[in-house]
């Protein structure tokens, strides 16, 4: 007899033991019927089993099969599996929260047992994890999304090389990642971070570039003209080179056989315009975006700027990336340059470059990064205060300037992820101290403590510190405003660490 057979009779037998109720009026014959179906049913199996017991292996295994079939026909089977794997998700959710809770502390290498057992106070643990949890825009988010547009912005400026080679427009150089987004902390919402580059600019061939200093301006917001003059290129021309010589001959023949020199296209007069400059730039990213390598993956918009170049990047199903491409002279072999980038407080004529310092902040965030411990919290304390600092009479440069003597003054051995508290603290008792005593200094100018990394002009390593709080000496109600925010500082800390960002 086949197992197929088997099958049959444990399924009819299933089907009479267990009936569907269905009516109440069975008559007594059909139930006797049925009952000497059930015994007929019985002594068949019976002997069926008997045979499987001098069966081989695989009949044995096709049988039980059989039977487990026949027991998965049953509701009380899937009942009973129901509840099983509801209580396997349970205790498998349960597990995954215990596994989250006890991870926590592992994230970081320099985090030991005998660091976290000796002297360490359990709530201020569970503070910086609470800001670790809420904070909303990460620092690791941050230096993703910067990188991606260093990326961006050298493809397009290789582009402008091929499309410049032969031309007398300004030499794009190697764009410098600017600010505070590039510098790994940002005050703004994700959707509102704006990651700035600078632009270096080189004189053509022909040309040179002299700074003159604009006398208006004053010393915090010093502003210079780049004025651009004409050099002989006779030697060149003698040793092969096919650019004729804007000094040494005539009109006509550089109009017939040579691009216009930079003179003629984005000056004013004898000086440099940066507005020219950046609407040149900005027409040249709509004409040639399309030669990008990656301009397949993000759709570029330019947005209105009279100054810089600003462009929104979107790719599909990702948050747009926000870019401002600002163009800048270089003073010497400094790294103080001069901005086409106006202040909030100055927008100066276009042929006006005003003085920056944001790559030299560049170039020391960079030599912190190098010099301090793996997981360093200078980036978070900076973060979070940033968010604390929003509206308030403290603007995001006061806050760089302040962590950035902290950086100088406190050990970088100091800023573990286990002192984050404290050196939150430190920030804001130095920014508090300095409201007091109505003065914080500018940290590039009379610095005794800057890093060698940082290449200044001489006048401003023997210059006086110059007091970004000049403003709060003079006028006695912007000081007693200042003095209460600072005042509050810890009550906005308090509550962003608790009730989240």
């Amino acid at each position: 007899m086949t197992f197929r057979t088997l099958f049959l009779i444990l399924l009819l037998k299933c089907i009479l033991e267990y009936p569907q109720i269905v009516s109440d009026g069975l008559d007594e014959e059909t139930y006797d019927r049925m009952q000497k179906r059930a015994n007929y049913l019985d002594q068949e199996m019976a002997k069926l089993l008997q045979e499987l017991e001098h069966g081989t292996l695989k009949q044995i295994v096709m049988a039980w099969g059989a039977l487990l079939w026949a027991a998965l026909l049953q509701w009380q089977f899937w009942a009973l599996a129901g509840v099983q794997v509801l209580f396997l998700g349970l205790c498998w959710k349960l597990r995954e929260r215990s596994h989250d809770g006890e991870s926590s502390d592992e994230e970081e290498s320099s985090y030991t047992e005998s660091e976290e057992s000796e002297g360490e106070d359990p709530s201020e643990r569970d503070l910086a994890r609470i800001y670790e949890r809420r904070i909303q825009w990460s620092v690791h988010r941050l230096a993703h999304r910067r990188r991606v547009v260093e990326e961006l912005v050298r493809d397009l400026l290789l582009v402008s090389r091929e499309h410049f080679l032969n031309s007398f427009f300004p030499v794009l150089q190697p764009a410098i990642g600017v600010g505070s987004a590039c510098e790994g902390w940002s005050p703004q919402e994700e959707k509102d971070v704006v990651y700035c580059v600078l632009v270096p600019l080189k004189p053509p061939c022909g040309h040179t570039f002299h700074l003159e200093l604009d006398t208006a301006g004053e010393m915090l917001q010093k502003g210079m003209c780049v004025c651009v003059e004409l050099v002989c290129t006779c030697t060149r021309e003698q040793l092969g080179n096919n650019t004729l010589c804007f000094l040494h001959h005539c009109k006509e023949e550089l109009m017939r056989n040579q691009e216009p020199s930079l003179l003629q296209t984005l000056c004013t007069g004898p000086y440099l315009d940066a507005q020219k400059i950046a609407l040149w730039f900005q027409k040249f990213v709509t004409s040639a975006w399309e030669e990008v390598l990656q301009s397949h993956h993000y759709s570029m918009k330019v947005l209105p700027s009279t100054r810089s170049c600003k462009l929104k990047l979107k790719k599909a199903r990702r948050k747009p990336l926000l870019v401002d491409i600002i163009f800048g002279v270089q003073q010497g072999d400094s790294d103080i340059f001069l901005s086409s980038q106006p202040t909030d407080a100055l927008v100066p004529p276009s042929t006006t470059w005003l003085e920056t310092y944001a790559v030299a902040e560049a170039m020391f965030f960079q030599h912190i990064s190098r010099q301090a411990p793996r997981h360093s919290c200078y980036l978070k304390c900076m973060q979070l205060c940033a968010r604390i600092l929003v509206g308030t009479g403290f603007s995001p440069y006061t806050l760089k300037t302040v962590v950035m003597h902290l950086l100088t003054l406190i050990p970088l051995a100091g800023w573990c992820r286990r002192d984050f508290l404290l050196r939150v603290d430190d920030v804001i008792q130095y920014l508090r101290c300095c409201v007091e005593e109505k003065r914080l200094n500018h940290f590039f100018f009379g610095n005794e403590d800057m890093p060698e990394e940082i290449s200044l002009p001489t006048d401003f390593q023997t210059a006086q510190p110059i007091n970004l709080f000049q403003n709060l000496v003079e006028d006695p109600d912007a000081h007693a405003k200042a003095l209460c925010e600072a005042n509050d500082l810890k009550d906005r800390l308090r509550k962003r660490l608790f009730y989240g960002i």
